[in-house]
């Protein structure tokens, strides 16, 4: 998990609700067109957990990347890339390609390290043939721009719509259409699906909207079609803690009165469930806090050796290549936010 992960509300919130790939899954099926829908097995939809969006850009962008297999043989990849500004960025269309060609290229690395183990794998003595033909090809990658601005999306869809050229030199630009879910302009009726991607869509349309008070406790009511009280809260979590840090359209106590007008009979017990969790959570925090004073040097090295045997750990020598960056930081909490995050972390 990376700090801008934990800093940015928008990029957290769109990934808690669609790292889930039943979420996903369902997203696919409707909002594909459905001629592209039939060609996927989508009950093979699988998250990669990869991200391709510049660490620069992760202020406004927010990506995630599904691998399905195709009906007719071979995989394709889904990459949904969340705009989190509120107007369209004419340069979206840029921004994808430059994350297509990323993907194709993770793919061949992959593909090639894979052939270099085969090679020294082979038995002394080995013949080799005939020189063999790579049977690599780059497989599709199907991009899709979620959006949830206020301003309707005018950008053009087409990336050759970028250029001004002549027609004849046409056939020397790439070309290629990303498709575009704008949720601010999707009525209420037509979002539908399974309960937290209803959810989700509805929270990610009025965050930035005036009326977002007076809609959310209809967009919270429908968490009560969840089974069970603690799945219920867990959502509930994660979408208060997105409205606490992602708008400024509503307040603790519009926030308080949204939850016990959706929920009559439990919302006190919510709140109170929530409010105790983020007390103690605090409260952990104000004790490693207090325990730092006057020792930040240990604890900065302590962190230090804590991160570096979490990555060896986790990810092997891969992830200590990050090491030397990490040990720029000077920033504890910071160190300590990235201590936490190897726990839950999984790329």
């Amino acid at each position: 998990m990376r700090p801008d992960e934990i800093s940015n509300p928008h990029d957290r919130f769109f990934k808690e609700v669609f790292s889930r790939e039943e979420v996903g899954r369902d997203f696919v099926l409707r909002h594909l067109p459905p001629d592209i829908v039939a060609l996927l097995d989508t009950d093979s939809l699988t998250l990669t957990r990869d991200s391709f969006v510049d660490r620069e850009l992760r202020e406004h962008f927010s990506d995630m990347v599904y691998k399905v297999r195709l009906r007719s043989g071979g995989e394709a990849y889904i990459y949904v890339l969340l705009e989190h500004k509120s107007y369209a960025d004419p340069m979206t269309g840029f921004q994808v390609l430059r994350y297509k060609v990323r993907i194709w290229e993770r793919l061949l690395r992959a593909y090639q390290r894979k052939k270099r183990r085969e090679r020294r794998a082979r038995p002394p003595g080995y013949q080799r043939g005939k020189r063999e033909k790579s049977p690599f090809r780059f497989p599709p990658v199907i991009p899709m721009v979620v959006y949830h601005g206020r301003e309707e999306w005018k950008v053009s869809h087409s990336f050759r719509d970028m250029f001004d050229m002549p027609e004849e030199l046409a056939p020397f630009v790439p070309d290629f259409r990303y498709l575009l879910c704008d949720i601010s302009h999707i009525p209420d009726g037509d979002i539908r699906g399974m309960v937290l991607l209803r959810v989700g869509m509805l929270v990610m349309k009025y965050v930035f909207r005036d009326d977002l008070a007076e809609r959310l406790p209809g967009i919270l009511s429908l968490l009560k079609k969840l089974s069970g009280t603690q799945s219920i809260t867990e959502f509930l979590e994660t979408v208060v803690r997105y409205l606490c840090l992602g708008t400024d359209k509503i307040t603790e106590q519009d926030m308080g009165k949204a939850i016990r007008t959706a929920f009559p009979e439990t919302g006190g017990g919510l709140m109170a469930t929530l409010a105790e969790k983020w007390f103690q959570q605090g409260e952990r925090r104000g004790e490693r806090r207090g325990e730092r004073r006057g020792e930040r040097r240990g604890e900065r090295r302590g962190l230090l050796r804590g991160i570096e045997l979490g990555l060896k750990l986790k990810f092997g020598h891969d992830g200590l290549r990050i090491l030397p960056d990490i040990r720029k930081i000077t920033d504890t909490d910071l160190l300590m936010t990235i201590h936490d995050g190897l726990e839950t972390a999984d790329t």
